[in-house]
């Protein structure tokens, strides 16, 4: 069903789908409501803290706006239930933790070779396995990477604040049509559970932006499934468009049918990863604050970045050239600006804060060869500004 169907099918005095104005509310229930402005029309989830929220949310608000919610039997088939919907053209949606995110990594990796588009949040909290399901991490983020076999092309965006939250989902849903990839929303369970001022903007105002449909009549015979236009994307036939598609995880022609050569493996393989890779400039987001003349730079991201920020503010009020960088986006990471940074020569050192042991440390180093300070927890608390503040006064 697609989007403009299902608020066709809402009744006329059935709730708004987009709740414009002022509102306060959970960075759970924020992300929830940019599903829905962005126009979701199908859930498929299963309770797990710390998203449960976004999933009771949409229990009751998704289908009061002529949406489908289903609460499924574990992730395995919560991740199955989006990637079929989203072959029938919805736009559908997930919410789960790292447990759940784990049991999905296989199905991610479905969706990324059938390039069909669907949007997966997962709220972060101290792992591994079952470990403080209730207490903050940040531990997912090579995972959201690499999780899945093989190479592959990906987004992952990273909110600070249920404002973003909100922000960021819409942005997800309209990477994940304009590209048929899955978009990962990596929240964490402060950002979650923290309850913030949401401005919501008029329905006329939200970006949508849809995916690229057939240019041949069906029943011609002419539509190749996946042979891509220049910016690497096929159009996408629907299920019940009146096209004959053929979908597969097995590496395929331009037809969609198994073709089993190293060739076709390669060719397939990377235009999946360079559509994602090529675009980067049009993706990547982030915010800095006070980098122009900084000779030591902070990279931080989610609640981490809170914490951050009011570090940076003290040690500049100190006389400290101190900077932030905060990626909105995670995967493309912002290679391209952390490469200025060095090219204009000042930098000295990066600071990277994180809720885990170093993952995004790693991607510093590798880009930089500076020395990398580090703050790192495993998990079930945030970085404290004083704590980043005495490294930067170090």
């Amino acid at each position: 069903m697609s989007s403009k169907a299902a608020q066709k099918q809402a009744a006329p005095d059935s709730p708004q789908r987009v709740l414009t104005g002022r509102q306060f509310m959970l960075g759970d229930h924020a992300c929830a409501e940019g599903a829905l402005a962005a126009g979701l029309d199908f859930f498929a989830g299963y309770p797990i803290t710390p998203s449960t929220e976004v999933a009771e949310h949409l229990a009751s608000r998704l289908p009061a706006v002529g949406g489908r919610f289903v609460q499924m039997e574990d992730e395995l088939g919560s991740i199955a239930a989006i990637i079929g919907a989203s072959a029938a053209g919805a736009r559908s949606f997930t919410a789960t933790s790292g447990p759940g995110f784990s049991l999905m990594m296989e199905n991610i990796g479905l969706a990324a070779m059938m390039e069909l588009p669907c949007v997966i949040v997962n709220v972060q909290r101290a792992s591994p396995s079952t470990g403080l399901p209730t207490m903050v991490g940040q531990s997912d983020i090579l995972q959201a990477r690499w999780g899945s076999h093989g190479d592959y092309g990906i987004v992952a965006y990273c909110p600070s604040s249920p404002q973003e939250c909100f922000e960021l989902t819409i942005d997800a849903f309209n990477t994940a049509d304009r590209y048929r990839i899955p978009v990962f929303i990596l929240m964490d369970e402060v950002v979650g559970h923290m309850a913030e001022r949401v401005e919501i903007p008029e329905a006329k105002d939200i970006p949508h932006v849809p995916r690229k449909g057939p240019r041949t009549a069906p029943g011609t015979g002419q539509f190749l499934p996946y042979a891509a236009d220049a910016d690497l994307v096929p159009p996408i036939a629907h299920a019940g468009d009146g096209y004959k598609v053929h979908m597969t995880g097995l590496t395929h022609d331009e037809r969609g049918y198994p073709s089993l050569t190293a060739e076709t493996h390669d060719k397939l393989v990377h235009r999946l990863v360079d559509k994602v890779r090529l675009n980067a400039a049009d993706i990547v987001d982030f915010e800095e604050q006070d980098v122009d003349d900084a000779d030591c730079v902070i990279v931080a991201y989610g609640c981490t970045a809170r914490s951050a920020t009011a570090a940076v503010t003290q040690a500049r009020a100190e006389g400290l050239r101190c900077g932030l960088l905060r990626p909105k986006t995670i995967w493309p990471f912002p290679e391209a600006r952390v490469r200025r940074l060095l090219e204009i020569g000042k930098v000295k050192r990066f600071i990277v804060p994180e809720i885990n042991l170093g993952q995004m440390r790693r991607e510093i180093e590798r880009l930089t060869q500076l020395p990398t300070l580090r703050l790192n927890h495993a998990g079930g608390a945030m970085p404290t500004p004083n704590a980043i503040l005495e490294i930067i006064r170090s």
